[in-house]
């Protein structure tokens, strides 16, 4: 059986246009307005809104450089699930959800702009067909999900196979989430989710899963575009990717890895993306997704579901 005909109540019956909302007070959801004021003010000056939409996406990346690194910032409660940002500390998810979610966000033209139309965007992006009802359950917490929902749902292009050669990944373990339960807030408040969270897991060691290996990368950086979301591809049991970042291209036409590094604390613009994989052993390739404007949002639930299908075939 397909991810797509999976059944724990996580695929939503209403349109997906309908956000929920928030769950939770902004006061535990959104951090540091005054940094969130200050970049979508810097955003509206430099009328990125005219940008494409990858050059808008490495843009806000790029202005969060120096955010301080923060783990587990996607666990912000014991029980209740909420669409959250933070501008205070980010991890590799959170970075390059926000930087999407900003570049989402100008988008619709305001003379103004609120944590609720950030966090409106987070949960069109983060959660299983764009919806958040309060359940862990409901936010996609692996990356190869995270590719084909928001594919079927027109928020990005899964160009892996477009830019360069690939190999398929087969018979990987995914794991992380039941195995290291403890590390996940909700998890360890909640143990009964577990059944239902190793479903998800054996769903996501099914679906079809090809990368761009670590050695052809330099080869094709040439076509990777500036605010492509890369996806690191590890070579270790629990998960397809350990981490993910943006795709920035400098003046010297360099394309370098921008993401919220552990090593370095910090959201940093790092090496070249070639080089930065070089570094590590545990690092096999990438995936890529491009991220598309709003026009292309697919928000009925038959074609999204439709279009998951085919996708995950």
């Amino acid at each position: 059986m397909r991810f797509y005909n999976f059944k724990l109540s996580l695929i939503i019956l209403l349109p997906l246009c309908a956000l929920a909302g928030e769950s939770l007070p902004q006061s535990i959801t959104f951090k540091n307005k005054p940094a969130f004021d200050s970049l979508v003010a810097r955003a509206l000056s430099e009328n990125w809104r005219e940008l494409p939409m990858g050059q808008r996406v490495a843009n806000f990346g790029y202005a969060m450089c120096g955010t301080k690194y923060e783990g587990y910032t996607l666990e912000i409660d014991d029980r209740v699930e909420s669409p959250s940002a933070n501008f205070s500390g980010q991890d590799c998810w959170t970075f390059f959800e926000i930087a999407l979610g900003l570049a989402r966000m100008i988008e619709v033209p305001r003379k103004t702009y609120a944590r609720q139309d950030l966090l409106s965007e987070i949960e069109w992006t983060r959660y299983r067909g764009g919806s958040c009802t309060g359940k862990y359950l409901e936010r996609i917490h692996y990356l190869a999900e995270w590719w084909y929902d928001n594919e079927a749902r027109g928020n990005i292009l899964n160009v892996t196979q477009r830019v360069g050669p690939t190999v398929a990944l087969t018979n990987r373990k995914i794991q992380e989430m039941t195995v290291l339960w403890k590390s996940y807030r909700y998890l360890r408040n909640d143990p009964s989710l577990l059944p239902q969270m190793a479903r998800i897991e054996r769903r996501e060691e099914e679906l079809p899963f090809n990368y761009i290996p670590k050695s052809k990368v330099a080869s094709v950086e040439s076509k990777i575009q500036s605010g492509d979301i890369i996806g690191i591809v590890t070579n270790q049991t629990g998960g397809h990717c350990s981490h993910v970042g943006l795709a920035y291209k400098t003046s010297d036409g360099l394309c370098r890895f921008l993401h919220a590094s552990k090593n370095h604390r910090k959201v940093t613009l790092d090496d070249r993306l070639s080089s930065y994989l070089a570094e590590f052993k545990y690092h096999s390739g990438i995936i890529i997704a491009r991220p598309l404007p709003r026009s292309s949002m697919v928000t009925d639930v038959s074609s999204y579901k439709k279009r998951l299908a085919e996708l995950t075939k």
